[in-house]
């Protein structure tokens, strides 16, 4: 018997709750990603693997406050707690292996391609890791295509996202890289749902794992929690936090050419004045 699926229970509530938490995420991944190009050595594994973390929490977090409105007619649905972990795991740790690479190659050809192909496979994977975590009274069933889609999209909004931070244009522009991977991050959540079908087997069988209630609720406040305290820290100046930056970019402006910043030696304000010798001798006859 195939099952009625309702992915949007509680209306447009769930989504753009949703899509906030993958904006906060990304914005704060991204910021942490574009302070580490700018900091000395020693403190860019810091800073990438905050951005790594809230990266991972966010788009962890998106995924679960969606599934919060995603029902099954007939059958009631829980989770698995420690595959639900799992898949925060996995998102973290994929999503650190390719913002490393890019944090210390550099977000352009070969690195930004490798980086952006890893981020996304671990968005991906956290989300179908994370919907093999349910336990229904039926069995999950997936359109191939819709799949390799949602694949797709979690790939090119990764590489995307990670070379908008390397561009390193000051803070607005990392917002708005946040607000498009949000988007995309999000798309590709209801993209793999619009891939799902579900078969139920009708025994009426009590299902296993723990309730949407007793493990949503201290799942969610956890991530939460830590990207209200990465957005605390990303909000200081790196002065003062993780040391003196060691590249300063560039300004440029329209219609100049960038140039490579040179050191200049310190020229005078004012010209000096010549020597009394070169004047006229003041002489008794030049009186």
């Amino acid at each position: 018997m195939q099952g009625t699926i309702d992915g949007f229970s509680y209306g447009l509530v769930t989504p753009l709750v949703a899509y906030l938490m993958a904006c906060l995420g990304g914005a704060l991944g991204l910021r942490c990603t574009t302070r580490s190009m700018l900091v000395a050595q020693s403190w860019r594994p810091g800073w990438l693997a905050l951005g790594s973390a809230a990266i991972g929490s966010g788009i962890w977090t998106m995924h679960f406050i969606a599934m919060m409105g995603f029902t099954v007619r007939d059958t009631p649905i829980h989770y698995d707690k420690a595959m639900t972990f799992a898949s925060l795991a996995v998102a973290i740790v994929m999503v650190g292996v390719g913002i490393f690479i890019v944090g210390y190659r550099g977000a352009r050809g070969t690195a930004l391609f490798t980086g952006g192909t890893i981020t996304g496979l671990g968005i991906a994977s956290m989300h179908y890791l994370g919907m093999a975590s349910m336990r229904l009274d039926g069995k999950l069933e997936y359109n191939t295509f819709t799949v390799g889609v949602s694949v797709m999209i979690a790939m090119g909004a990764a590489t995307a996202a990670l070379w908008a931070a390397g561009q390193v244009r000051g803070f607005l522009w990392s917002v708005g890289a946040s607000l498009v991977m949000g988007l995309a991050v999000t798309g590709m959540h209801y993209t793999g749902m619009a891939a799902l079908s579900v078969h139920l087997h009708g025994t009426g069988e009590p299902t296993s794992g723990e309730s949407p209630a007793s493990l949503l609720a201290p799942m969610l406040i956890g991530p939460l929690a830590f990207l209200l305290l990465a957005g605390l820290v990303a909000m200081f100046d790196p002065l003062m936090v993780m040391g003196r930056p060691t590249v300063v970019p560039v300004e440029r402006r329209p219609g100049i050419p960038a140039r490579a910043h040179t050191h200049r030696p310190h020229r005078p304000r004012f010209r000096p004045r010549r020597p009394v010798a070169h004047r006229g001798a003041r002489t008794p006859q030049n009186r």
